[in-house]
Order: C-alpha cells, then structure tokens, then sequence
C-alpha cells in the first residue's frame, strides 16, 4: 500500500462527488491515505470544507512561504495547529527561488511555525527552495531537539538531505524526480536512505512522467514510487512498504 505524503486536494478545483471519484481511483491503485496540506490558515476552513466526509484524509496548516500575504500571527497559527484534527504545522519554509523580495517575512513565519511545532508536538513540513543553508541555520536554532518533521517535494543537494536527517528530518520526493531534467535530484534519491523517505503527488502540481503536463492526482504517486524503485534497484512492494511505515511513525498521530 502506498500514501501520498503531501498533496492539495481542496486545489484540485473539483466538486464533492469528483474529489470522490478521484480519491477511489487512488485507493484502487493501493494508495491508503492522503495528507492533504493547507498552504495558509486563511483558507484552512476552506480547505476542511472540501473534503468534509470523506475518509482516509488527514490534515495540516500553516502558511507557504509563497503565500505571506496571508501571514498570520503567532498566536493564530498555535490556535489551529493545537486542534486535535491537525497532524502536522506546515507548509512552511523558505523560497528565495520565486520570492526572494519577501525574505524577511518568510524568516518570520518560518520561525513562528517552528515554535509552535515545538510547542504542540507535531512535524513540520518544509517547503526549500534555493534557501538551503538559511533553512538549516533556521532549524538548528530554533527546532526543539526531539521535533521532526520533512522536507517535502525535494529539489535540493544530498548533503542538505543528510544534515537534515541528522536533525530528525525524512525527505520526500515528487514527481519531479521522473523529470527528464532532474538527473542530480535522482542521484539523490539513490542515496537517501529508504528509511528516512517518503513519497507526494504536491497534486494538482508536478504530475510525473507519463503524466506531464496534465492536472496531478493522488493516484500518481504510484508512478513516482515505481521510478524510485527501479532507480534504487528494489521492487516496488519494498518501496512503498518502507515509505508508508515511514509516514506513519512521523506522523503518529494518524492511526493505520
């Protein structure tokens, strides 16, 4: 059985009964479970919303740091992430890559979320790009020694993935590592080690290969961790039974 770790499904831009309808094609492909990430507490009810009554769904909050003008205060943000419906503090992080205008308030919030994942007891989810040292930096100063979390939809250097793990950190890995162009990143799923990785659609984006270009779903992590099987030289049934037992003792709040 697989789990898409990380994915948008209120940005999916489809009714109740086609979110259904797409969750099931999922589930028929073996995929379990869905984390489904908020990128700000503004639309977090929006969010909670549009999958209301629907299983095997687990949520997070906090805001992109993409998403500032929709930043929120340190106490808004431990309201939300302290509801017991809430896995993890995330998307956070920083993305100097597309808003490097914005580094200021994305250290701000960055910081906030870790304190309040510190304080509630739950993982964060990182969003880095092009940020890698001030990412590490941040998280070596303010993370508590025994919160974890992942960097999610993972772009960056081997060596970036190792110090992370070394801080209690899983990396997980998106369909962009079937990408034509993403020979360094496929390296890097080759080394990471299987029980520190996880698997993501980050649907509706970054649909893999054979799907470019089309909306991305849940159901297409498959295909990603077909790609990192054959890359990593394993079968398939091993990939996705280490990645899902992954997810769930970082996210052990969400029961099997």
């Amino acid at each position: 059985m697989f789990v898409d770790s990380h994915c948008h499904l209120d940005r999916l831009g489809l009714d109740k009964k086609q979110l259904t309808e797409t969750l099931n094609f999922a589930k028929a492909r073996g995929v379990e479970h869905f984390l489904c990430v908020a990128v700000s507490v503004k639309e977090f009810d929006t969010m909670q919303t549009a999958i209301d009554g629907l299983d095997d769904i687990s949520i997070s909050c906090g805001v992109h740091p993409l998403h500032q003008e929709d930043c929120c205060s340190y106490d808004e943000l431990l309201t939300v992430c302290s509801l017991p419906n809430v896995v993890a503090v995330g998307e956070t992080g920083l993305d100097y890559f597309y808003s490097e205008d914005t580094r200021e308030t994305q250290m701000r919030s960055f910081i906030d979320h870790i304190k309040v994942a510190n304080v509630v007891k739950k993982p964060l989810i990182i969003h880095t790009r092009d940020a890698r040292q001030d990412t590490l930096d941040t998280l070596v100063k303010y993370k508590a020694p025994e919160t974890q979390g992942v960097l999610h939809c993972f772009t960056e250097s081997l060596d970036m993935a190792l110090q992370a793990i070394d801080m209690g950190f899983y990396i997980s890995f998106s369909g962009i590592v079937t990408f034509s162009s993403a020979k360094e990143l496929r390296e890097v799923a080759k080394a990471v080690p299987l029980d520190r990785m996880l698997i993501e659609t980050d649907s509706p984006w970054l649909a893999p290969v054979p799907h470019r270009g089309q909306q991305n779903q849940p159901g297409y992590v498959v295909e990603v961790a077909e790609f990192i099987a054959e890359l990593r030289g394993i079968t398939i049934a091993e990939l996705a039974k280490m990645t899902t037992q992954n997810f769930y003792n970082l996210f052990s709040e969400i029961k099997k």
